[in-house]
């Protein structure tokens, strides 16, 4: 009877473990970025809380987070639900609230605005980095500071909007455009994907204007590509003086994903103004 016994308890041991072990690994894959990067052993350096734009998705920042990880910094790609300028940033505002330690807030495109109004009266903010992004004053819109100086052919890029229940409607890029107008620089396997991917904007939240930018009260870095056909390079160049950027670098040839088609300065720029702000 005992000779039964035992095998019989081990096996039932054993299936209790693996399904232990297989709960830990499923609550785990339920938690959130910013769970993981709050569980995450502190370091001395920064969090890089990165916040995309329109027409992409948290995904967009692969390139640049395994270099930052790799470097030893704790980061979280942030969602951004594109869905209004000033609830976009009291989320991320909140995601900021959530994070311990001090934080280097960076945004794309529409991701600038939001981050210009996430980080306002948040002390644990120490930098903004705008990889082709706006950096708007008050009462500025998005949409406004894109067509400041010409040069900008999304609106001829667009697909046909997607109506909202309740009004308004959703912007996407049409796919069959979506290299030429956001990543020319990218090899087209890899458009393909980021075109079926792209997450809309609602039109609203381009045309919403924003409150007192933290840019004015925060060091700033800048980095875009010289051949961005999202946002042009006066509109780049002209928000990048007015903010006084620590630094203003342009890459040659680059298109408006610049974080996808050079990581390397882009990651580079982040750690300078980690430095510059956290020393």
């Amino acid at each position: 009877m005992q000779a039964s016994f035992f095998p019989a308890t081990r096996r039932a041991l054993a299936a209790v473990l693996s399904g232990l072990g297989a709960l830990a690994l499923l609550l785990v894959s339920y938690l959130s970025p910013l769970e993981l990067a709050h569980a995450a052993p502190r370091t001395s350096k920064p969090t890089i809380v990165l916040v995309h734009g329109a027409f992409a998705e948290s995904s967009g920042w692969n390139p640049v987070v395994q270099k930052l990880i790799t470097r030893g910094y704790p980061v979280v790609a942030l969602a951004n639900p594109l869905r209004g300028l000033a609830s976009d940033a009291a989320y991320v505002a909140r995601s900021i609230d959530a994070i311990d330690g001090p934080i280097v807030l960076v945004g794309h495109s529409y991701g600038g605005s939001v981050i210009s109004a996430a980080a306002v009266g948040k002390s644990k903010v120490k930098a903004l980095v705008y990889v082709a992004g706006f950096a708007l004053d008050k009462g500025e819109t998005t949409a406004a500071l894109a067509s400041k100086f010409p040069g900008s052919t999304l609106g001829g890029s667009l697909a046909p909007a997607v109506p909202l229940e309740g009004g308004g409607k959703d912007l996407y890029i049409d796919q069959s455009k979506f290299r030429a107008q956001f990543a020319a620089d990218l090899p087209p396997a890899e458009t393909q994907l980021l075109a079926a991917a792209q997450r809309p904007i609602a039109e609203a939240a381009l045309n919403e204007p924003t409150p007192a930018p933290a840019w004015k009260t925060l060091p700033s870095w800048f980095i875009f590509g010289s051949l961005d056909n999202n946002i042009p390079r006066a509109s780049l160049e002209f928000m990048a003086k007015r903010a006084g950027g620590k630094k203003v670098i342009e890459i040659a040839g680059a298109s408006h994903v610049v974080m996808l088609s050079h990581p390397e300065p882009v990651v580079k720029l982040i750690e300078e103004a980690a430095a510059a702000s956290t020393s």
